[in-house]
């Protein structure tokens, strides 16, 4: 008997949805930094076992849009609620169960088995956790409770278990060698975006998306030329930097991390470039890949 199913994470944004996906499928699958709407896209990530397939799904903090580019983001999130076996609420020790109340009622409302996940639990004591247990079996009655440290590893093992035991038998949705449905370059721009969320404040990281315009592998080396976006010229500098400086460092930590990601040598040329409001334009929205109908 084999069994297949897609397991939805949901949640709102810095909970530590990635964190979890990552500790789920065992590779690194979606960036992951401090700041809030870091994932922008919704992201596969497959495990295989000879009589499973498990496809987990990342998504986008929920959030109320303010521009184009959030409510794609907002979209992405709504759509893990239509296709899920399995779906993981994650929320977290300090999360507010009044945010986004509207989206927490079509939680309820999802007829997928439902496991509600308290992350962070390493940083508060037993007692504050057994409140938050009780708060969020008032809530969400049906689901099931699994408190985590998605960072620590903390009880990911019997969670991935029970998630196991509640696939459909099914066959596989996808080639059992692969990890993910999104291209190299998908990981090309993440992996240059997370370095821009590290190095730069303010309104800068949200202000960026980033595109592989040469993606060139050879037996031992793989060429990638990358076009930084930005909505205006003062943006355009402060990515630079003085002399270049802040570009080379983004660049610099970019490629350790691809020749690690890829395992081979990487030539990674960045440009960065003024598309003005791109956050805001349909057609650019678009042509980055953002669903938007």
């Amino acid at each position: 008997m084999h069994k297949s199913g897609f397991v939805n994470i949901v949640g709102n944004p810095n909970v530590g949805k990635s964190t979890l996906m990552n500790a789920l499928v065992g590779e690194r699958i979606s960036i992951i930094t401090s700041k809030a709407q870091t994932t922008r896209h919704r992201i596969l990530g497959i495990v295989n076992g000879d009589d499973f397939q498990i496809v987990y799904s990342d998504t986008p903090g929920v959030l109320k849009p303010n521009y184009r580019l959030q409510e794609s983001m907002r979209k992405f999130s709504n759509s893990a609620l239509t296709d899920a076996d399995v779906l993981l609420y994650v929320t977290d020790v300090i999360d507010s169960n009044e945010k986004n109340a509207d989206f927490i009622e079509k939680v309820k409302e999802n007829p997928a088995y439902l496991i509600l996940i308290i992350n962070k639990i390493d940083l508060i004591n037993q007692e504050k956790l057994e409140a938050l247990v009780d708060k969020w079996k008032q809530l969400l009655p049906r689901a099931e409770i699994f408190p985590i440290s998605a960072l620590e590893k903390f009880n990911v093992t019997p969670l991935f278990n029970r998630i196991k035991e509640l696939l459909p038998e099914s066959p596989p949705f996808f080639e059992k060698d692969q990890l993910t449905d999104k291209p190299a370059r998908f990981f090309v721009n993440e992996i240059i975006r997370e370095k821009i969320l590290l190095h730069y404040d303010k309104e800068i990281p949200y202000a960026v998306e980033v595109v592989v315009e040469q993606f060139q592998e050879e037996d031992k080396l793989i060429r990638i030329n990358a076009v930084i976006n930005v909505e205006r010229d003062s943006q355009k500098g402060i990515i630079i930097g003085h002399g270049g400086k802040s570009l080379k460092k983004v660049g610099t930590d970019a490629r350790k991390d691809l020749e690690a990601f890829f395992e081979k040598k990487v030539f990674l040329e960045l440009y960065v470039k003024v598309e003005k409001d791109w956050r805001n334009k349909e057609m650019k929205l678009r042509g980055f890949g953002y669903q938007l109908d």
